[in-house]
């Protein structure tokens, strides 16, 4: 953080509070911090980090908070002091009972002096630190305080954290007068001359910073000054300091901090104590401050081991025997919380080490099948608990009734992200049945905002508890070893800890969402999409090596090309890929506009390179090009092939049912859902993914869902109309905007027609609408104007939910899913704005979102019972991708368009186009 000076006698350091909350809010103004809740983050974050760095760093002997207390005498002296400072913002006044709890979990010691500034206090205790032979360091970036540096009193100056990152700097006798060019004890003369806007003390009026250093130089001290000041030549300093000599010594009073407080140094009560780790981890949670709860080395709770839970009885089952009991018990209780410990993340890659279990809270047992050591004798053996005594197999008759329970569905299983587990048991030959709660999903459901779904997180925010990470039973990086490769101890806290946190998650998010009305939503649609989503998975898709191949041969080629003609246009070569060489091109070279800045330089990125292209130079146009090209090379051409799995010879998507705020799902390793279809180039990739032999993909797609979601909620006569009739709701509007009929909508006019729909649904201002279009800026807010003159509906609509959102905090769905919006009563202008966004087209998507699970899970349940063959391998937004028996193409296309059309009830049709092909590019109906 900062070099700090040796240490030769005990410290204490002062911290001005408020100083520091301060600038903690302002370092963070442009862009705040705030978590899941809304809450405004910034001042506890710096406040925080701060308090951690001067442990971390310093080890302190001893540490005051110092907080000012009440009115000040310098206030009784002269009522205008601070009379200027603007009130402090309500936001960072909400944030304060948060930095109390900080204090008090840390065990810092808070100090106030009812009538008296902090700055009196801290000098007043720093005198007296010294007096007791102690070194006073004053923490604060206020520079009244330079007054008080002197031998064993120094200053440290905290910076400025958040997005400028200015460092911390520690200030002694040896480098005070760097600041301000004189000594500390001219330092109270320095401030009475220049005065000080930010607390209205007035100074000499005409008096700078460089005239009063000039001044102390020649005469020393400001008696001395005021003495000669009659005499001196420069006119403007003589008037000044000779007709306001009164309001400088004033001001002199002001400025100076008093050593005299009423106060006594209780230095047993300011030693630094080990943090509550309980308290702290409670506060930090609610922050959301993850990452510096995994910094923090807190330790253990007294009386508990280090990372177990000092409520739990973990038991690691080695006996067979055992397991028929724990099986039996199990079916008593009717459920289970189940958690499978693997040897990959990828559950199509992973291989079942061991199995967690938990009945009741409190309560874990871990049932090892496969951990390994190479010392380890034989199984038969009696052996240490940290060497592998492994279960027999899962498959093996002594372990049949566990396997019997697990492919019960009559005995309802509990969970964290139970997709993983269900596939990892697919792996090895078990069914896993009864999927009844899982705790990541239900998270989700109860508030889809929330950053983290994690079981760490969730019994951390939730239960204030911190789960064991995996490194510390596994270690990290190039140390890290195989789970299989854990001692039994360590696995057996590590692994039953996870299914007994799930289990008390589960007790606490059922009733959460029974009171809510959230239930149905999560049983009768995110529970069965589970399982769903595991098949989709399964199946995975098979793709064309060889054409992929070819395409990034050609992709090569174009890019070899494009670089010519990029090194053509810059007038010489250089890194395409270095922002740093791009800038000095465009901006130094080429003298283009700088259009927006980052905390580097100009930025290149895409939104800039835009309007570079638009005023017509060649370079910003062709970088576009390349960095599209190469994505698509590096994204998706040349690596989808790497990915296809060994044993299927397919590519095994995974489906994200927890991260879309809007419900929508999101697909990862690889991200099959943003293949761009934009670009001719890009749609062409779709090629490479290709049915089997005696197979063709069918392809399903809804037809402006979203509009017709957006026709059914807002009521608008117009959109009701177009759809009900099977009328084009772009040429329809087009007709309506222009005032012409519908037989004379040119393709221009229904391409901005398009555009403006399309906006309505993301909250698009005239600014956007006019890059988009390539139009004036007023022309657009014309267009604007226009539609919502034309769609009275979709306004009152769209109003009539941001209203809403701000009474009930949240909208809702079609099918009841909600999603809290606390944007909207932030004091940040543009944070409110985007909250107004969010509370118009959530509804909107989220329905959107509700209706393809609901059909995905429908058509699913009918392919089961009449053509099991077919399979489900993708769902990509508002489109779902089979993979059928060329037989029963017929037949299982009428299915899928009955099934989506008719997953819910709208007041406008539904209608899905429905595609055959060889390959996903060429599914034509």
């Amino acid at each position: 953080m900062v070099e700090t000076p040796s240490k030769s006698v005990p410290r204490i350091f002062l911290i001005d509070a408020y100083a520091l909350i301060y600038r903690s809010f302002f370092a963070f103004i442009s862009r705040p911090l705030t978590n899941s809740k809304g809450e405004n983050t910034s001042a506890p974050w710096g406040f925080v980090n701060f308090l951690l760095r001067i442990r971390e760093d310093f080890e302190p002997d001893y540490l005051a908070v110092v907080f000012d207390s009440g009115m000040s005498q310098r206030e009784e002296l002269y009522p205008d002091y601070k009379a200027t400072r603007e009130k402090m913002p309500d936001e960072l006044r909400a944030s304060l009972p948060r930095i109390e709890q900080i204090l008090e979990a840390f065990h810092d010691p808070v100090v106030k002096v009812d009538g008296y500034e902090a700055d009196d206090v801290i000098g007043t205790l720093a005198e007296q630190a010294v007096a007791q032979g102690l070194e006073a360091v004053i923490v604060s970036g206020d520079k009244d305080f330079y007054q008080l540096i002197g031998p064993r009193v120094s200053l440290l100056n905290p910076g400025r954290g958040g997005p400028t990152g200015v460092a911390a700097e520690w200030v002694d006798t040896s480098n005070a007068s760097e600041k301000f060019g004189i000594r500390p004890e001219q330092v109270v003369d320095y401030l009475a001359l220049i005065g000080d806007s930010s607390d209205n003390v007035p100074g000499a009026p005409g008096i700078g910073p460089k005239t009063a250093v000039k001044l102390l130089e020649e005469y020393g001290s400001l008696d001395e000054i005021l003495t000669a000041a009659p005499g001196m030549k420069a006119k403007r300093a003589r008037e000044s300091l000779t007709h306001e000599a009164d309001l400088v010594r004033l001001s002199r009073q002001l400025v100076t901090i008093m050593k005299d407080v009423p106060i006594e140094l209780d230095l047993d009560a300011l030693q630094v104590h080990r943090a509550d780790q309980r308290k702290l981890i409670e506060v930090l949670a609610a922050l959301e401050f993850r990452s510096l709860i995994e910094r923090l080395d807190l330790g253990a709770p007294e009386g508990a081991e280090a990372g177990a839970s000092a409520d739990a009885t973990y038991t690691l089952v080695t006996d067979p025997g055992q397991v028929g009991e724990l099986v039996g018990r199990i079916r008593s209780a009717g459920e289970v919380s189940v958690d499978t410990e693997t040897t990959s993340t990828d559950p199509m890659r992973a291989t079942l080490v061991g199995i967690s279990l938990s009945l009741e809270p409190g309560e874990a047992f871990y049932l090892p099948l496969a951990h390994r050591s190479p010392s380890a004798p034989s199984l038969l053996d009696e052996s240490p608990s940290d060497e592998p005594v492994n279960l027999p197999g899962i498959h093996d008759p002594a372990m049949g009734p566990l396997k019997e329970v697990l492919e019960d569905p009559r005995v309802r299983k509990i969970g964290q992200n139970l997709k993983y587990d269900l596939l990892v048991f697919k792996r090895s030959g078990v069914d896993l049945r009864g999927l009844d709660f899982d705790t990541m999903v239900a998270s989700y459901v109860l508030d889809p905002g929330r950053r983290q779904h994690s079981l760490d997180v969730l019994a951390l925010d939730l239960l204030g508890h911190r789960m064991i990470p995996y490194s510390e039973v596994a270690g990290k990086g190039s140390k890290q070893i195989s789970f299989a490769e854990v001692g039994l101890d360590a696995a057996t806290e590590y692994a039953a800890e996870d299914a007994d946190y799930a289990l008390r998650l589960q007790r606490r998010f059922q009733p959460e969402m029974e009171e809510h009305g959230l239930l149905g939503l999560f049983r009768e649609l995110e529970m069965p999409l589970v399982s769903v989503l595991a098949r989709l998975e399964w199946n995975g898709i098979a793709i064309d090596a060889a054409f992929f191949k070819e395409m990034s041969h050609r992709l090569a080629g174009e890019l070899a090309s494009l670089r010519e003609r990029i090194h053509e246009a810059a007038g010489g070569e250089f890194n395409i890929n270095s922002t740093q060489q791009l800038r000095e091109i465009l901006f130094d070279r080429l003298e283009l506009p700088v259009i927006k800045r980052t905390k580097t330089g100009p930025s290149t990125d895409a939104s800039v390179l835009e309007e570079l292209a638009a005023l017509g130079h060649q370079l910003p146009a062709l970088m576009m090009e390349y960095r599209q090209l190469e994505k698509l090379r590096s994204t998706y051409v040349d690596s989808l092939p790497g990915l296809v799995h060994p044993e299927t010879g397919r590519i095994h998507t995974s489906f994200n049912q927890t991260v879309a705020a809007t419900g929508r799902l999101s697909s990862s390793d690889p991200n099959l859902q943003n293949i761009p279809i934009r670009t001719e180039l890009g749609r062409e990739i779709r090629r490479g993914f290709v049915a089997p032999p005696g197979h063709l993909f069918v392809s399903a797609d809804y037809s402006q869902i979203e509009l017709r979601i957006l026709a059914h909620f807002s009521q608008d006569p117009a959109f009701l109309t177009a759809f009900r009739e099977g009328i084009d709701v772009h040429r329809q509007t087009a007709a309506i905007i222009f005032e012409v009929g519908i037989e004379e909508v040119t393709p221009e006019m229904r391409s901005r027609a398009k555009t403006i729909n399309f906006g309505t649904l993301y909250g698009q201002g005239g600014f956007s609408l006019a890059r988009q279009l390539g139009i004036p800026r007023d022309e657009a807010d014309r267009f604007i104007e226009e539609y919502f003159e034309r769609f009275a509906g979709v306004r009152r609509y769209l109003d009539e939910q941001v209203e809403g959102a701000r009474e009930r905090g949240y909208v809702e769905t079609l099918m009841g899913r909600r999603r809290f919006i606390p944007e909207l009563k932030s004091g940040n202008w543009n944070v409110r704005q985007f909250g107004e966004r969010v509370a118009q087209n959530t509804p909107i998507q989220g329905s959107a979102a509700d209706l393809i699970k609901r059909a995905t899970i429908d058509l699913q349940a009918t392919l089961d019972e009449r053509f099991p063959d077919s399979l489900i391998l993708l769902q990509v937004h508002d489109e779902l991708l089979l993979e059928v028996p060329e037989a029963q193409v017929e037949a299982v296309s009428g299915l899928v368009a009955e099934r989506m059309e008719g997953a819910l009830r709208l007041d406008v049709p539904l209608v899905v186009d429905v595609g055959v092909g060889p390959d996903w590019y060429n599914c034509k109906g």
